[in-house]
């Protein structure tokens, strides 16, 4: 019993060691956030860049779970979180008021500004409605995250358009504000030239790989040749986890079963990197 009793020891011991560390870049509110808090600190998650409505971004500081850096979510569609149609802001109006923001950010309550949702309003990631926020950002040190890509069936923005979310969108702002620390959300898919080009000439631009590492979105051999791409391209110090709420042992996976990866190029992934951007 004793020696049964030492190796069930000795598993369990192995298996936390090989857990992974994980900062998951690209998370969102959930309708049961002990349960998601809980699953993504099982995983190995330990910390995680939250972007939501206001309010229910706000009820996860109740909770116990990773650390979280909390965003602001931006503009809102019809005044709402796409998908999950919840008001952004109690006032229900599209955009927060500068002066509001500011006073968020000085009392600690927003960490980075993001998810930015130019592409699901109908509008470039240039476009200067956006540049007082960035001017805030730029302002406070704070990282800038925005959409860019596709986009899932029934997100409730009438005005998307695809064209939208390609990453060379963002070369005039990047210009305009040469300090900000930006990252490009979902790798720019499918426009993954442009943001490699991008990422080329602005090495302060990162990228996450949320939503493209999920097999039910893209398939795996298209997600290993996405990365493959990225690697070769010479990006692997500015490549990000993100789980966009997907399963996340499933997320993990993607990245870990990617045989090309050496252990030290997946613990830049899985957190090194991640630590550097939001420094």
């Amino acid at each position: 019993m004793l020696i049964t009793l030492c190796h069930l020891l000795l598993l369990w011991g192995l298996s936390q060691s090989l857990h992974p560390k994980v900062f998951d870049v690209h998370i969102h509110g959930a309708k049961d956030p002990v349960a998601q808090l809980s699953s993504l600190q099982r995983a190995g998650v330990y910390a995680a860049a939250i972007s939501s409505s206001w309010d229910l971004q706000q009820s996860y500081h109740a909770h116990k779970g990773p650390r979280l850096l909390h965003g602001l979510m931006l503009p809102c569609p019809l005044g709402k979180v796409p998908y999950s149609r919840q008001p952004c802001f109690s006032d229900g109006k599209d955009w927060p008021a500068l002066a509001w923001v500011e006073q968020q950010i000085q009392e600690k309550k927003i960490d980075f500004v993001g998810e930015v949702l130019s592409q699901y309003y109908g509008i470039s990631s240039s476009d200067t409605s956006l540049y007082p926020y960035y001017a805030l950002a730029a302002k406070y040190n704070l990282p800038v995250g925005i959409h860019t890509g596709s986009a899932g069936p029934d997100h409730g923005s009438p005005n998307f358009t695809e064209a939208a979310g390609n990453p060379s969108l963002m070369r005039h702002m990047l210009q305009k504000f040469p300090t900000l620390r930006v990252w490009i959300m979902h790798a720019g898919a499918p426009f993954l030239k442009e943001a490699i080009d991008l990422m080329k000439a602005f090495p302060n631009v990162y990228t996450d790989i949320s939503a493209i590492n999920n097999p039910a979105i893209l398939p795996p051999a298209q997600f290993s040749e996405v990365m493959k791409t990225l690697m070769d391209a010479g990006l692997e110090d500015r490549i990000m986890f993100g789980s966009d709420n997907g399963d996340i042992q499933t997320m993990i996976a993607s990245v870990d079963d990617l045989t090309f990866l050496t252990s030290e190029q997946k613990e830049k992934i899985f957190y090194k990197n991640a630590e550097r951007f939001f420094k």
